[in-house]
């Protein structure tokens, strides 16, 4: 399908970019592209990683694109004036979107399995990668998150796994409506809230999602989840939940500082104790649809159990960074309401205060999320947490400035909580590093940025420092 292609990947840095970049490469195609980020000199072992698989990157300045052969493929943030997208159009190149492109890899696969839901799908993406890897499936995983398990020298940014086996993987996305495009053979649905979307929008989009697969792998726990389920007739869904009446349940949960065991078993069968290597209760849900969707595909229960619980995480999925001094350092992607709620439910089963800076990531999705976010921070700081927050990350382009992370703030300390606007993000790193004392966890918290895991590592080095200066 992609031998002999050649595609120019505009904004190949990208989280949804770049996997599918390294995918296509693999397989055959001629690749190159170009990043704002490359040409900021930002993140630079993403673009040597890319280089050492033979993909060549250009300024994004139009040099790269030079024949009506090639397919430009952009994400839909990236507008018609840039000037690789002018050089396409002048040229009369293919045009494509992201999700077009990834949708046509999918739906020509002999086993398609999409994960969508507003929380959890890269991480689900990655169990069902690593189980079906695990059990010889060879699996392609198209994923939006580094893969800790697939991790190597030689693939230090493994967001995606390209394999020779019938299934392709791949987490799928709601915010743009380009869920729509995707034909699973099995669709897992992990939850419904307000992110990028209406509620009423997000039922259409996830429930015409499901409506499609043959087999749909939902969670009971997410009430909307489960209002969607009940429109597919009983064999065309497997159903999970905690505690709950579902095909799949999981039981006597015990929490670690980062990890967690719990007993799954189907209905009327013994329990399988289970051990993950990931922490919270949210995590359990992630590997009762994980375990779900390998059922369906074939993979027997206790198979996929033994498997999962060899899945290393994410990166900046609570990701332990270090500690020093007695101050543990984690970066986290949480940035909308339910993945926000998921961290710091895990964190404060544990003793310990939160010192949390999180960066939102954009000013349209503060504005779409406000009520919710303030409430999911209001409802989980405790009374000597810290929460600051600097201006959204701002990579470009044109956006309207509604509502601001200051907005925020003044929200949630007019309900009591502690938290502070610092608008430049070292100073609010600096901050927190200043007050962390012994027993405290840093957090860093958002999306779409990079550079985050940066500044969560420059903490954990200042925070070193500052112990041996008063030592």
């Amino acid at each position: 399908m992609t031998d002999g292609k050649s595609y120019f990947f505009v904004g190949i840095g990208g989280s949804g970019m770049m996997p599918l970049a390294m995918i296509l490469a693999a397989r055959g195609a001629t690749v190159a592209g170009s990043d704002r980020a490359l040409d900021a000199g930002r993140v630079p072992a993403k673009f040597d990683a890319l280089r050492a698989r033979g993909i060549a990157l250009f300024a994004q300045d139009g040099s790269g694109v030079t024949s009506a052969d090639q397919i430009v493929v952009a994400s839909a943030a990236v507008e018609e004036t840039v000037a690789d997208i002018v050089a396409a159009n002048r040229l009369g190149a293919a045009r494509m979107t992201r999700a077009e492109l990834n949708a046509s890899l999918f739906n020509a696969a002999v086993l398609p399995i999409g994960v969508a839901g507003t929380s959890g799908k890269s991480t689900v993406t990655g169990m069902i990668g690593w189980i079906l890897y695990q059990v010889g499936r060879d699996p392609t995983v198209m994923n939006g998150a580094v893969m800790k398990n697939f991790v190597s020298p030689q693939a230090p940014f493994a967001s995606a796994l390209v394999g020779a086996g019938d299934a392709f993987v791949s987490e799928v996305d709601e915010s743009d409506g380009s869920i729509a495009l995707y034909r699973p053979q099995i669709a897992v649905l992990n939850n419904v809230s307000v992110d990028h979307k209406s509620l009423d929008e997000l039922r259409t989009l996830f429930g015409d999602f499901i409506g499609r697969a043959g087999r749909a792998v939902i969670n009971l726990d997410n009430a909307e989840g489960a209002a969607l389920a009940m429109a597919l007739p009983p064999e065309r869904r497997l159903t999970v939940a905690i505690d709950g009446d579902a095909d799949l349940v999981a039981s006597a949960l015990e929490e670690r500082p980062f990890g967690v065991d719990f007993d799954i078993a189907e209905q009327g069968e013994p329990p399988i104790r289970v051990s993950l290597q990931v922490p919270g209760r949210h995590n359990v849900s992630n590997a009762l649809a994980a375990i779900g969707a390998a059922g369906a595909a074939g993979v027997s229960l206790a198979n996929a159990v033994a498997a999962i619980g060899g899945f290393t995480g994410l990166r900046r999925r609570f990701e332990l960074v270090g500690e020093a001094n007695g101050v543990a350092v984690i970066d986290d992607f949480g940035h909308n309401p339910d993945k926000i709620a998921a961290t710091l439910d895990t964190l404060h089963a544990f003793p310990g205060r939160l010192l949390i800076l999180f960066q939102p990531h954009g000013y349209g999705p503060l504005k779409q999320m406000r009520r919710e976010l303030v409430a999911s921070f209001v409802e989980r700081l405790r009374h000597d947490d810290e929460l600051v927050l600097p201006d959204p990350v701002y990579q470009g382009g044109t956006v309207a400035r509604e509502v601001t992370s200051a907005d925020i703030v003044a929200d949630i300390a007019a309900a009591g909580a502690n938290a502070r606007h610092i608008p430049a993000r070292e100073a609010a790193a600096a901050h927190l590093v200043a007050v962390a004392r012994a027993g405290d966890r840093i957090v860093v918290m958002g999306a779409r940025d990079d550079t985050l895991s940066v500044l969560a590592a420059d903490m954990l080095a200042s925070i070193k420092r500052k112990a041996t200066a008063t030592e």
